[in-house]
């Protein structure tokens, strides 16, 4: 695999946030020039957001995957490779995830699940299965507090190592050293917080408006959506909890491997990264 950011559209910069930010999933209006680490701080911190102009492309996000990766982040793989990694965000449980780890186990396909610590107490047992099935259990901090309002070190660790030594205690394992920011909401001194700490973070290049309970998405509108954006090295955030998701995973991973996908690990992208420092 190549650099993450390698083919990636290096002219692209941050966001300024010209309309309404969804529960982790910012639309944005994108300007285009220098990437500087001062228009860094000053139009990337708030919501993570994206700008999708090419069909089968990566989207135009806040910051370019290399910018990102000062600060161990990552959003998408590379550009050039026809890898998917699949991530479920898991606040809590309403019986939809079994149906979903049964269609990764269909295809053999690995996932992370970023959790928050009412999931580790409500579902041990799923977490378990997680793991006994080779997917990733991360971070998603104990309390899912807005991240960006949090300035200092050791609020921001508290999140973090609550949820790690909740995991410990139902696991009997480490947790891995992956954090997503809920709801997509950080700070580039967040970033660094958790770079310092040890912790890759991990955005994403697709996701859709899955979340509400009462107003689930339909299978038609879910695969306009993950078929029509969906382009090499895509991080994909689904959520856990949506019925829409649990229905349509095996036809949606069959989908994509009609379209010459294939699914990688986190892992992968963190190696990667790793060697060529």
């Amino acid at each position: 695999m190549k650099h993450p950011g390698k083919g990636m559209k290096q002219a692209a910069v941050l966001a300024l946030f010209a309309v309404s930010f969804l529960a982790g999933t910012c639309v944005a209006d994108t300007l285009h020039g220098e990437i500087t680490p001062e228009a860094v701080a000053a139009a990337a911190d708030g919501n993570w957001g994206l700008s999708f102009q090419q069909e089968g492309r990566p989207p135009v996000a806040n910051a370019t995957a290399d910018e990102l990766l000062r600060y161990n982040t990552f959003y998408a793989g590379d550009a050039d490779e026809k890898t998917v990694y699949l991530t479920f965000d898991a606040g809590y449980e309403n019986g939809n995830t079994p149906a979903i780890l049964d269609a990764l186990k269909k295809h053999g396909a690995p996932a992370a699940f970023f959790v928050v610590g009412n999931y580790l107490e409500t579902s041990p047992d799923l977490v378990k299965r997680m793991l006994a099935e080779g997917h990733i259990v991360a971070n998603h901090t104990y309390h899912h507090p807005d991240m960006s309002k949090i300035s200092t070190r050791e609020a921001f660790q508290k999140e973090l190592s609550d949820l790690e030594a909740l995991y410990r205690t139902v696991t009997g394992r480490e947790m891995p050293k992956y954090y997503r920011p809920p709801q997509g909401k950080y700070s580039t001194e967040n970033l660094q917080m958790a770079k310092d700490l040890g912790y890759y973070t991990f955005f994403w290049s697709l996701a859709y408006v899955d979340w509400y309970q009462d107003k689930q998405p339909t299978r038609d509108q879910a695969f306009d959506k993950l078929l029509g954006r969906i382009h090499p090295g895509a991080i994909v955030l689904l959520h856990s909890t949506s019925s829409t998701n649990a229905t349509i995973l095996d036809e949606l991973l069959s989908a994509w491997e009609g379209m010459g996908y294939s699914f990688g690990s986190l892992d992968d992208l963190v190696r990667e990264a790793e060697s060529i420092r």
